[in-house]
């Protein structure tokens, strides 16, 4: 196969396409079907084997292979034997096809196809519906779609993008300047330079042109088109920058989508396993394995059954948990992400910012006001203290000992009750209060276990993961892989345990991206049975005024729902006043 076989789906050895015609036929013959047999077969074979045991099949037996997997088998399991058997372009054009019949369009299937393929499969796909429909798949786009979405999408059906070793080196800054003036430095965006130069440069030219974009911009091109687009279109460019930053990656995000949360997305899931099983899995693997600490073998294996679950696992390849088996190549891949996705001081963006026309006299006697006599207005408390930066609030707590020899945090902490009242006090710490509150049981905790089990190796990874700076470690971390060909993360797993070990993934998972990894920890705080709310509290208050924005952004593109909807249906429980979901709701600052 040679160097460039990134599968984990390769040609037969010693292939027979007669003898495994009759291996399947007799599988399926007589009462019920040998479904093992048939999986085991299958993925076994690479699809231009599949193509010619078809063909033998159809010779010896006068019947269509596909039309009795159809017959014999049912549900998920079926459509991805069948999605197996036919060949790439026609199965993505069954996708395609599928995907804007009837009422409504599956516009995410069309996104992912057509931004992720390479020039000669759009015209290998065009081709095969044409084929497959007699009908023009163009045609069909364009009257299912509308606006800057079908004008991108036709672009991409033409199947021009510069092939990927072309780069224009005078044209790089030209390539990033224009998108700067199309989009950020003006009112309004000028779509269409977006769609011409997203749409036909070459992957290799647009890399060198988004590095470009982020020196004058100060900002990446995604959070650019976040800004700028909106709707579908703006999901389309995405995932064209993603395709051309990393395919594996891009997979790598759509597969853990597929599988997370309540339910699956099973034509997702068979769609890209199947298209990606004999091109990049194993860099999708490794992706996937390093973004979300978890191999893609044990997500399927959770989230799958029976011979569906066995089929997926044999394309899948093997497990990144057990088999130690690194990819470097992905790991560099992977890292990149993580520095390009890093925010600068400019990009990190909170949602809680100072008052205008504030006046701590005034705030401070509305507070006590709110608190004195027959009940309290919790009311007026949130809606003075989720609306004050931290530097106000400070202004606040000075000035109502001042003006009323009263201490603020006393009196909170007498009228609150609950999850309100850590939230409320909270927020009216300095933020090094607030951690070294929070640190405080941690730090005793992590004591604890340094000296039961206090090596050599524990020692050095402290002293450097907690004395370098966020910069410095993500090239420590290149580096690593580099020169060992391993990941961080593996020595981690392998030679710690305990707190320590969890406290050192914590500090890796950071560095690479701090939005990322605190909209992770978010959503590990509200799913499943019960809300962690001492998390929900300490993340809401310690990052609202620096980068809750960009946590919120990266929680909707990882979880696919707003960190705002979730808060809302997470916190109903024991919040029988709704005053502490109300102050989350005003620090988490919005919808997305």
């Amino acid at each position: 196969m040679g160097k460039e076989f990134r599968g984990t789906v390769a040609d037969h050895p010693d292939f027979d396409a007669g003898s495994d015609a009759e291996a399947l036929y007799n599988a399926m013959k007589g009462f019920g079907s040998d479904k093992e047999a048939i999986l085991d077969l299958i993925t076994s074979r690479s699809n231009a084997q599949r193509q010619e045991i078809r063909a033998a099949y159809k010779s010896q037996y006068g019947k269509d292979l596909i039309d009795d997997l159809k017959y014999e088998l049912t549900g998920k399991f079926e459509r991805l034997i069948v999605g197996l058997m036919r060949p790439p372009a026609y199965h993505d054009a069954k996708e395609i096809k599928d995907a804007i019949k009837g009422a409504g369009t599956d516009e995410k299937c069309l996104i992912e196809i057509l931004a992720s393929r390479t020039n000669e499969q759009i015209h290998n796909l065009v081709a095969a519906y044409k084929d497959a429909y007699g009908r023009d798949l163009e045609e069909d786009v364009i009257g299912d779609t509308s606006g800057h979405f079908k004008k991108m999408l036709v672009v991409l059906l033409q199947g021009t993008r510069e092939e990927d070793d072309v780069v224009s080196e005078d044209l790089v800054e030209q390539d990033a300047q224009d998108l700067y003036d199309a989009g950020e430095a003006q009112w309004g965006t000028d779509e269409a330079k977006f769609i011409m130069l997203l749409g036909n440069r070459s992957v290799t030219h647009l890399q060198l042109v988004f590095d470009e974009y982020q020196k004058i911009a100060e900002k990446s091109i995604e959070d650019s088109i976040k800004s700028e687009l909106s709707g579908d279109f703006e999901r389309l460019m995405l995932a064209v920058v993603q395709c051309i930053r990393s395919k594996p990656m891009f997979f790598a995000k759509r597969l853990y989508k597929s599988m997370k949360g309540l339910g699956t997305a099973d034509n997702m899931l068979i769609r890209i396993m199947v298209s990606r099983s004999e091109i990049d899995m194993l860099d999708i693997r490794e992706c996937f394995r390093l973004r979300y600490e978890k191999s893609l073998y044990n997500m399927i294996q959770d989230d799958t059954s029976g011979e569906y679950k066995r089929t997926l696992l044999k394309l899948c390849g093997g497990d990144d948990d057990i088999a130690g088996e690194f990819f470097p190549e992905a790991a560099q891949i992977a890292y990149k992400m993580w520095e390009i996705s890093a925010m600068t001081k400019v990009q990190s963006r909170g949602t809680v910012r100072p008052y205008q026309n504030f006046d701590p006299a005034s705030d401070a006697q509305a507070l006590r006001k709110a608190m004195k006599g027959f009940g309290t207005d919790e009311d007026t408390i949130i809606d003075i203290l989720a609306h004050r930066s931290n530097a106000q609030r400070q202004e606040i707590r000075q000035t109502f000992k001042s003006l009323l020899g009263r201490d603020l945090m006393a009196d909170l902490k007498s009228e609150l009750s609950k999850n309100l009242e850590r939230l409320i006090l909270g927020l009216m710490m300095t933020p090094a209060e607030f951690d070294a509150k929070m640190m405080k049981k941690a730090m005793e905790a992590l004591a604890d276990a340094c000296n039961a089990d206090s090596g050599e190796m524990e020692d050095k990874f402290m002293s450097i993961l907690c004395t370098r700076s966020f910069p410095h470690l993500r090239r420590v971390f290149q580096e690593f892989v580099r020169c060992s060909n391993k990941d961080i993360e593996q020595i981690i797993k392998k030679e710690m345990s305990g707190d320590v070990k969890n406290a050192m993934f914590a500090i890796v998972r950071s560095v690479k991206n701090q939005p990322s990894y605190f909209a992770d920890r978010l959503y590990k705080a509200m799913k499943g049975l019960g809300t962690d709310d001492r998390a929900l509290i300490r993340i809401m208050v310690s990052r609202s005024e620096i980068d809750l924005f960009n946590i919120r952004k990266e929680f909707k593109e990882t979880h696919d729902a707003s960190l705002h909807e979730f808060i809302q249906v997470e916190t109903l429980v024991g919040d029988t006043s709704g005053d502490y979901r109300k102050t989350l709701l005003i620090l988490c600052g919005g919808e997305d």
